[in-house]
């Protein structure tokens, strides 16, 4: 009898972006009829999940307005066509997304656009419940952009309402913001860089504080990250918190990088985020090539890599979107082959369409991902592994049936079956909601299943044994 446990199972986080806004991604224009926009969801997971990605970032929130159903924020334009306007017939895609995700054995993590409030692309009047209409006094208007003010505490009271309402009402596995706190800046008719228009704010609550106003905007961005990530962690501790900032932190950080100073220009102290623990994953987009000299990727990486003192995930965003433009294909399997090197292997692609829409890129993923990956575990959330599950085989002919029974106190979010033939050791991620599979020319010695929780933890194995010679039917083995 074969005793051998199997190897470990790869393990990497593999995760692509799903954006609403403007029709990015989904859905491909706004007003479909339900029916088109679920079938285009479905085709999106179902090819995420062909090409063994484990994760899609699907944004619920573009433009302080819902793609899902809310009490507190309309729906959205890119949606319906128009803001304010349900879809027709009702459904909540958020819980559709959900549920078609996990599914496909796909972890879904809610993409949040904390302050944003309108968009150069909107086309629709706003709603007459949109915050820019029953709060008029915390958004301004900058160049082509409307944002809520970050100092005024009502506006992060307002998106840590809308996200722990997201939280509280619905099964997702994260929540994710990226890179828009305060605005990238916007130029005046000279090419200077316009102040944002937060006198009101600042001569409130910032100018007897002590601080610069520099330092009040970033003081008020790192309040609210924390603020959110506290929050989260009370409703729903296995829920997963991530940022997703502008890659660079300061310009000579490292010393050969140039760039935009993303903690002077938006305020964004993202590096405090990472060192401070305050997320359970960090996503900075390094949308640079390998070679580039002034923002080489691997010298950001590495730079980041060694900010992360509490030991966080570190999966960078990778620009699969600039591929045909500054980059050919091959760099994002490059970049994929990079980080992985460098250990607690992930990324995140930006975005969905940009990798299925381009065959080159589609097969160039397919290789790099040729083996389903289980998620990291998250040990500072949760080390507890799930209960082993009760397994039985059947045999018949050359098919083996296995099926199995979950622990009814945690569920599994995927199931681990492996199988031992002629030497080899073969590896199926199962999704959560399946609990058998078919073994058709099954010529194997031994079967080993385990649960996987939401968190990546396994449980102990149950083992099918060795087939003796008297094994011609039904044989079953419970543990």
């Amino acid at each position: 009898m074969q005793s051998a446990l199997p190897p470990a199972p790869p393990r990497e986080f593999r995760a692509a972006w799903i954006a609403t806004v403007a029709n990015i991604d989904w859905p491909s224009k706004p007003g479909l009829p339900v029916a088109q926009q679920k079938a285009e969801l479905l085709s999106l997971l179902d090819r995420a999940a062909q090409l063994h990605f484990n994760a899609v970032f699907f944004q619920v929130r573009p433009l302080s307005d819902a793609v899902y159903a809310s009490a507190i924020e309309p729906w959205s334009e890119f949606l319906t066509g128009r803001q304010g306007q349900a879809p027709q017939p009702w459904y909540d895609p958020l819980a559709f997304a959900i549920e078609a995700a996990h599914q496909r054995g796909l972890e879904l993590h809610a993409w949040f656009n904390p302050f944003r409030a309108g968009h150069p692309k909107s086309f629709s009047p706003p709603a007459p419940d949109h915050i820019s209409r029953t709060h008029p006094e915390l958004v301004h208007r900058y160049g082509t952009q409307t944002i809520l003010d970050p100092g005024e505490p009502a506006t992060q009271e307002r998106a840590i309402e809308v996200v722990l309402d997201v939280v509280n009402r619905y099964d997702v596995d994260g929540v994710v913001l990226d890179d828009y706190f305060y605005p990238y800046p916007e130029k005046d008719a000279s090419g200077r860089d316009m102040e944002y228009p937060d006198e009101a704010s600042w001569v409130k609550y910032g100018i007897h504080s002590g601080s610069s106003r520099d330092d009040w905007r970033r003081d008020n961005v790192n309040r609210f990250v924390l603020r959110l990530s506290t929050a989260i962690k009370t409703a729903k501790p296995w829920v997963q918190f991530g940022i997703s900032p502008f890659g660079i932190w300061r310009p000579q950080n490292p010393p050969s990088v140039k760039g935009f100073d993303a903690y002077q220009k938006i305020f964004a102290d993202s590096r405090r985020w990472l060192a401070s623990g305050w997320v359970d994953y960090f996503s900075p987009q390094l949308y640079w090539s390998i070679a580039s000299r002034d923002q080489s990727f691997p010298a950001l990486l590495n730079w980041w890599r060694s900010q992360n003192l509490r030991g966080r995930h570190l999966w960078p965003a990778l620009a699969d979107s600039e591929v045909g433009e500054k980059f050919l294909p091959q760099e994002i399997p490059f970049q994929v082959q990079y980080e992985r090197q460098q250990g607690d292997p992930g990324e995140v692609h930006y975005h969905l369409r940009s990798v299925l829409d381009n065959p080159s890129l589609t097969g160039l993923v397919r290789a790099q991902y040729s083996m389903p990956a289980l998620v990291p575990p998250t040990p500072w959330i949760d080390t507890t592994p799930p209960p082993r599950p009760a397994v039985s085989v059947v045999l018949w002919k050359t098919t083996a049936h296995v099926y199995w029974k979950a622990a009814p106190d945690k569920p599994a979010r995927w199931w681990l079956v492996q199988t031992h033939a002629n030497g080899i050791w073969t590896t199926q991620v199962v999704p959560a909601g399946h609990d058998e599979l078919y073994l058709d020319n099954f010529n194997g010695d031994q079967i080993v299943l385990r649960a996987v929780d939401r968190l990546g933890n396994l449980s102990e194995p149950t083992v099918w044994p060795e087939k003796t010679p008297q094994t011609k039917g039904r044989e079953t083995l419970r543990q």
